[in-house]
């Protein structure tokens, strides 16, 4: 048991995490593999473990909680993100250079494993997340601001009912 761990952990510092792999996940030179066990909203899920996991380069509309108020068209962002990735779906995360936010959530890109969907990318196609660029984490910016700028003129999603 003791070897299984240690090759996690090292696995995850050559894919360059900045801390342990989360419990549950599979390292691979290319990300870590891991399964979603929660959508929180919009642009954060749950991982095995119970890892908090933010999808980097976007944003969503927030749904109501504790601290905030519900925005246009966050729920149905939220929604969109369950039906992309609902419990117990295979997820690859692949980082950029930050690999948590002030808040220890990992940041990653998040990609399905069944098909390789790029979830961030796809939220923000279809009009349930912008595009939201903090340095240094910038490696899919550009593709990210031209998707939105489509979604915009196209009207999907939030464009339209926002």
């Amino acid at each position: 048991m003791l070897l299984g761990i240690g090759a996690v952990v090292l696995s995850a510092v050559i894919v360059g995490t900045s801390a342990a792999a989360p419990a549950g996940a599979v390292a691979r030179s290319d990300g870590l593999g891991t399964t979603v066990t929660d959508v929180v909203d919009g642009d954060t899920i749950r991982i095995d473990g119970g890892t908090l996991v933010r999808l980097i380069g976007i944003d969503t509309p927030e749904v109501s909680g504790p601290y905030r108020d519900e925005e246009c068209f966050g729920r149905e962002a939220s929604r969109r993100t369950t039906a992309l990735i609902p419990r117990g779906t295979k997820v690859r995360l692949v980082f950029d250079v930050e690999h948590r936010d002030r808040y220890d959530r990992l940041l990653a890109y998040v990609h399905r494993v069944s098909d390789g969907l790029f979830v961030n990318a796809s939220l923000v196609r279809d009009g349930y997340a912008g595009a939201l660029t903090v340095p240094p984490n910038v490696r899919y910016a550009d593709r990210f601001r031209r998707l939105q700028r489509e979604a915009r003129e196209q009207q999907r999603g939030l464009w339209r009912a926002c």
